[in-house]
């Protein structure tokens, strides 16, 4: 896919999916999210970047970490991600987050200018990873720290064949790349060809709960990113598309909610003291 359309998908699509995004996906992502702020272990007083904030699940407890004396900026492509996560951080009463929407391979903040940065669950639906891996490691000081979590390959990730579902009835695909980075060694490579050093990599097998099949349906297509898509689809098309997603998941149903196997994977790279 163009790199430009598929950046107007993932910045419209998630427009649509914010609103519904938390309801469906907290609790399930909770796993990867816990880890991904141990592995950062901000500390008081640092500077953090949180790349694809999303509405904040990250950017606030790194805000507890840091405290007032230091400083959390979130960015996200989608606007309304952006406004979700602004109106949290002031109601939290968090003075030290700002929140600006920015694309992940052109990030606008100088270089050398934190100490941290984080990005859950966002680097797969950037167009050009190297190019969001080199922003980070930019705006990273001399042995600063990145931490970044994807899902993993496709075959560890129950609720994947929306995407082929979805694919067969919109002209093009909504997620061309989503699972590569889980994939292998994939995501340490791209961490070390951007520079990063001391790079390692963990996997966290879970299970993503849902109640019932319209919870399950409702997180595979209100509030992810193929909502988008899905927003056109007719009545039709929809309870095709529900009826097929659901004939997918079947192996995975225990009574009437569902228990899918999800895998997310970890990593963490240094920005060389000597910055080379």
């Amino acid at each position: 896919m163009d790199e430009r359309l598929q950046r107007r998908v993932q910045r419209y699509g998630w427009d649509k999916s914010a609103a519904r995004y938390e309801a469906y996906w907290r609790e399930q992502l909770e796993p990867a999210l816990a880890r991904l702020l141990e592995c950062a272990a901000c500390a008081e007083g640092e500077r953090v970047l949180d790349v694809a904030c999303g509405t904040g699940l990250a950017s606030f407890p790194i805000a507890d970490a840091v405290g007032p004396a230091g400083e959390v900026l979130g960015v996200d492509l989608s606007e309304r991600m952006v406004e979700l996560t602004r109106q949290g951080a002031q109601e939290r009463g968090l003075d030290h987050v700002r929140v600006e929407r920015m694309d992940a391979e052109r990030l606008d903040v100088p270089d050398d200018a934190y100490d941290v940065v984080t990005c859950s669950l966002g680097l797969m639906y950037v167009p050009n990873v190297a190019k969001a891996l080199g922003e980070m490691r930019r705006a990273l000081r001399p042995g600063g720290r990145a931490v970044a979590s994807v899902w993993g390959p496709r075959a560890t990730c129950g609720w994947a064949e929306i995407f082929p579902i979805v694919d067969a009835r919109v002209a093009s695909e909504v997620c061309p790349m989503f699972f590569r980075l889980g994939n292998g060694d994939t995501l340490r490579w791209g961490m070390e060809a951007a520079g990063f050093e001391d790079v390692t990599l963990e996997r966290i097998e879970t299970r993503l709960l849902y109640a019932s099949a319209d919870e399950a349906v409702g997180a595979a297509l209100e509030g992810g990113p193929v909502a988008l898509a899905a927003s056109r689809f007719d009545e039709q098309v929809t309870a095709d598309v529900r009826r097929e997603y659901l004939a997918s998941i079947e192996p995975f149903r225990t009574g009437e909610g569902y228990s899918l196997p999800a895998e997310f994977v970890i990593a963490i790279g240094y920005v060389p003291q000597d910055r080379a």
